[in-house]
């Protein structure tokens, strides 16, 4: 394990990745991702200075654990909304995609999904707004209209958007996957629905389910990586591992390490503030 003293000094002024190891004794049954190496990526919200620190890391780190490996990087969805640099984000989530030293494989988090609509209908705008998408609007340059704006307001941002968003970022946002599995872990934005099998998930559950979900208490399919319902710490229970810790409003970045049976935390962290 690489000492947080030690990550500092690699890093950014102001920005502090840092790693620890999960015990695993609370599982006896001791989920494994094989001999793959496994980075999922918490919710990120326009945070391209935590993504960019993250993705240093996991490069670093990557490269220590074995440099014959080809890690799989699995960002857990809502790239964008909230944050400032929304556009910066799926920017470099496309550069990464391309990147043959890596396989990343994004899934689909309920803003990307809001974002898509929106596209394809501007009367999902208001609600958008309600929940960051303004801020999305503005990092393409897109002059982000109220919730209580007129309709006609709504329609001229959506086709400024279609106009701004490059073919890339559209193509990867529409390639976003539902749902991985990965040996003993599935690997989900929000969660998945207690009483259904893995193959019985809904999309619209994947994205956004949070209560049912959340007050399970045994294990499933599968053990579960999600991100979708913020904490300001990961939450680590047998069953399930939470790590969307608020990046937009915490300032800090959270990923999940998983090779053979380890599991480590790893954060990127700045400007740090109450959720």
């Amino acid at each position: 394990m690489i000492a947080a003293t030690e990550l500092h000094s690699a890093a950014p002024t102001g920005t502090t990745p840092s790693r620890r190891s999960l015990a695993t004794d609370q599982d006896q049954r001791h989920p494994s991702v094989g001999d793959r190496l496994v980075y999922a990526v918490g919710d990120i919200h326009g945070r391209l200075d935590l993504l960019e620190e993250l993705i240093c890391e996991i490069c670093r780190d990557a490269l220590k654990t074995s440099p014959e490996l080809r890690p799989l990087v699995i960002p857990l969805g809502d790239y964008i909304d909230r944050g400032p640099q929304s556009a910066g984000v799926l920017a470099l989530l496309v550069e990464l995609c391309r990147n043959n030293a890596f396989e990343v494989r994004p899934l689909r988090g309920n803003h990307e999904q809001a974002l898509l609509a929106f596209l394809d209908d501007p009367r999902v705008g208001p609600s958008w707004a309600q929940f960051g998408g303004g801020a999305t609007l503005s990092s393409y340059g897109v002059p982000a209209p109220r919730a209580d704006d007129s309709p006609q307001a709504w329609e001229t941002a959506s086709t400024q958007l279609k106009q701004a968003l490059p073919s890339e970022q559209l193509v990867l946002l529409r390639k976003t996957e539902f749902m991985i599995c990965v040996g003993d872990y599935a690997f989900v934005h929000a969660g998945l629905r207690p009483d259904a099998r893995l193959d019985e998930q809904t999309p619209n559950d994947l994205m956004w389910i949070r209560t049912e979900f959340l007050n399970h208490r045994s294990h499933l399919e599968k053990r579960v990586v999600h991100g979708h319902s913020a904490q300001t710490g990961a939450q680590v229970l047998p069953w399930r591992i939470g790590i969307d810790t608020g990046a937009y409003a915490t300032g800090v970045l959270t990923a999940l390490r998983l090779h053979n049976t380890e599991q480590t935390l790893m954060h990127a962290s700045f400007g740090a503030r109450r959720l």
